[in-house]
């Protein structure tokens, strides 16, 4: 993913929200999710438990789509004009980065012949650009229609949790990291990526390291997440488009300091000047 916005005053959430008008006329956004359920010690089950990776997949859209209606993101299909051609779905893959031809691959795998399938040899060819040769005029469209598709939506899913989500749970729970720190493993790779440059996932882990242990090598989970924010936050500073730092301080960094390492509800944030909570 790793796309960042067109214009530093306008993050990518703050601009699908005036473009799709997600948001409802309410200033503050609410929603109940169901209560998690435990493991067998009694202590809650992190993000593979459905009703955490429901308030992650929330938490991650008021951020992204400024809106905690993840699903309705299935249909969005936009070029934000960042460089990375066109934007699309669930967790915003791009046709310039490689993980949407992934998508489209995955989808006509399972449902050959789908709408989308005729546009994979112009997927192949505009990856790592920002064309829409062989794209445009239909594809947005096609894609619209695509999202009706439960096997598409499946497939976004699917794919979101094998390139984001999964990884991001799998490195936490090695590190000790309790649903808060899974949480922010997992918003750093929806925004950073999982690459190798100096501003993604992996680096901001390292320089975490630098500076404090994770309960997995003996350390303060506390101390370990602020360093890794801390870490994260210096990352995004690192571009222009991600210079609002908020969905960390005024979100992750609220529920941390609160001592809410389990991300009970209720919760209360705010992100790009925009106030939401579950309870």
């Amino acid at each position: 993913m790793n796309h960042p916005s067109p214009d530093p005053a306008r993050p990518r959430g703050v601009l699908r929200r005036a473009l799709l008008a997600l948001t409802s006329a309410s200033p503050v956004t609410a929603f109940s999710p169901p209560r998690p359920s435990r493991g067998a010690s009694g202590r809650p089950a992190g993000l593979g438990d459905p009703a955490k990776k429901e308030i992650a997949m929330r938490l991650v859209s008021s951020a992204e789509n400024s809106s905690l209606d993840w699903r309705a993101q299935y249909a969005y299909v936009e070029d934000i004009g960042d460089g990375r051609g066109y934007t699309a779905g669930v967790i915003g893959f791009c046709s310039g980065t490689g993980d949407l031809l992934d998508l489209v691959e995955l989808y006509t795998d399972r449902r050959p012949g789908n709408a989308l399938a005729r546009y994979l040899p112009a997927l192949r060819a505009v990856n790592g650009t920002d064309s829409h040769a062989g794209l445009d005029p239909d594809f947005p469209g096609d894609w619209r229609r695509a999202a009706r598709d439960r096997e598409f939506r499946r497939a976004q899913d699917d794919e979101r949790d094998r390139v984001y989500f999964g990884p991001a749970v799998r490195r936490a729970s090695e590190d000790g990291l309790r649903t808060l720190g899974q949480f922010a493993y997992y918003d750093a790779i929806v925004m950073h990526g999982g690459g190798d440059d100096s501003a993604g996932f992996p680096a901001i882990r390292e320089r975490a390291l630098r500076h404090a242990r994770p309960p997995a090598l003996g350390g303060d989970e506390t101390a370990y997440l602020h360093a890794f924010l801390d870490a994260r936050v210096r990352a995004m500073r690192q571009e222009a488009a991600h210079s609002d730092t908020s969905r960390v301080d005024t979100a992750q960094r609220v529920f941390l300091g609160a001592g809410n390492l389990d991300l009970d509800p209720p919760l209360h944030w705010r992100v790009y000047g925009d106030s939401y909570r579950i309870d």
